[in-house]
């Protein structure tokens, strides 16, 4: 009874370091500590009802251990950065290791009747796993928990239930390992095979992230081409119309003279406002400091005139911004897009979109506003409007999701008086 105590505590000891080490946390490290020490009184304290008040209850058992999962992956979800599917990823596979640990500690125990050797081979078992999923596993399970590789990881939190549920079923209920020793070696290659796993799915995660970020960069930096293409060609046809108009000043100032001498007024004022509308015509626009960011913005304007919609712009961006430009610019591309989309089709009303933005130093706003005629559903998951085009559509929120995520802002959408309004804002 003592070594169940024990083996019991040194466990929960454990999954708590675990929490506390491989969950990216939300909170800083001494309130996530107090968080992770509340927890560890809250699940430890029933053992006494499992272990020492009804032992031979297998009810008992069954409900505090079911108690202490939920609990566990409570605590999880509460200081987890994100609090979703991920989260809970890492919580069930924190019960996984542990209760390998305790396992092995068990076996020891079978093998040798000793209770202090016992207690010390169960503490070395546990470091030992917590030492390899630190130097092996602990940096792209945190980068994952941080990243937007994957919608949902539901799926993907079933390993760790199956594997609870057959370490459960071998080790601990209805019989444990003191019953039935035979079932030692099967157990001991289920936490190899739980190992590998872990360690191959992991893996093939992070490089499908990494490989999902290499593909959006290539789309990044390709529009980021297209739209400096568009300017240099804007930039060289507007310097060819300058020089031409240039070149014929000396035609229009003796037009000019003529006219004077004939006292044709009104026509030297229409030669003049010509003058100046081909000035006009040929300025570069900008909108903005930033050359990225003009660049998108320029190319942006320019689709919105070849749809008809009026753009009511208040924007500030600076010339040097405090997060990446090129991301910036297509965050900013993909929700021009998305308010284009809600608005081209409009027939008995005006095509309008308001839009303000502010990228300084110390923060970045991004405040979109435009009517809408279809209805807008939103992902029950994220908050945000989901895609009603099909399978490959709504890759564009995703990336503002994700960016949003990666500077550490929060964005949020609602419908008000039959206008969407969506609104990124970052405090740096």
């Amino acid at each position: 009874m003592y070594y169940k105590n024990i083996s019991y505590t040194i466990s929960h000891i454990f999954v708590v370091l675990f929490m506390y080490l491989f969950i990216a946390p939300r909170y800083s490290k001494p309130k996530t500590a107090a968080i992770c020490t509340a927890m560890f009184f809250a699940i430890t304290a029933p053992n006494v009802l499992k272990l020492n008040l009804f032992p031979n209850s297998r009810l008992c058992y069954l409900i505090v251990t079911v108690y202490q999962i939920v609990m566990t992956q409570m605590t999880g979800l509460i200081i987890s950065i994100k609090r979703d599917s991920k989260a809970l990823f890492v919580g069930l596979s924190a019960s996984n290791y542990v209760i390998a640990g305790s396992i092995m500690a068990t076996i020891i125990y079978i093998y040798t009747s000793n209770l202090l050797l016992c207690t010390a081979g169960c503490i070395l078992t546990h470091i030992v796993l917590m030492f390899l999923l630190y130097v092996k596993l602990r940096e792209i399970w945190v980068q994952i928990q941080k990243k937007e590789a994957m919608n949902s990881w539901w799926k993907l939190c079933l390993i760790p239930v199956f594997f609870f549920c057959g370490f459960s079923c071998l080790a601990f209920f209805p019989y444990t390992l003191d019953d039935y020793p035979t079932n030692i070696p099967g157990v001991v290659m289920f936490i190899i095979v739980m190992f590998v796993s872990y360690v191959i799915v992991l893996q093939y995660v992070s490089s499908e992230s990494q490989r999902t970020e290499i593909y959006w960069q290539n789309v990044l930096f390709e529009s980021y081409i297209k739209n400096l293409e568009n300017q240099y060609y804007l930039v060289e046809q507007s310097e060819k119309n300058l020089r031409i108009l240039q070149h014929d000043m000396r035609h229009y100032s003796g037009m000019i003279d003529t006219m004077l001498e004939q006292g044709e007024y009104n026509e030297i004022k229409k030669v003049t406002e010509h003058i100046n509308s081909v000035s006009a015509e040929n300025k570069v626009t900008r909108y903005c400091s930033n050359l990225v960011a003009n660049a998108m913005l320029c190319c942006m304007m320019e689709k919105a005139y070849s749809l008809s919609i009026e753009v009511q712009r208040d924007i500030v961006i600076a010339r040097e911004i405090p997060v990446d430009s090129y991301e910036f610019a297509m965050v900013v591309a993909n929700l021009f897009d998305n308010a284009f989309n809600c608005v081209k089709d409009f027939t008995k009303r005006r095509k309008r979109i308001d839009v303000k933005i502010r990228c300084e130093a110390d923060h970045l706003l991004i405040h979109m506003v435009n009517e809408y005629e279809k209805e807008i559903v939103f992902d029950t998951e994220t908050g945000l409007p989901k895609s009603q085009r099909g399978k490959n559509h709504g890759l564009g929120m995703q990336s503002v999701r994700a960016f949003s995520d990666k500077i550490g802002g929060s964005i949020g959408c609602h419908c008000e008086d039959n206008a969407f309004h969506i609104m990124l804002f970052a405090k740096f």
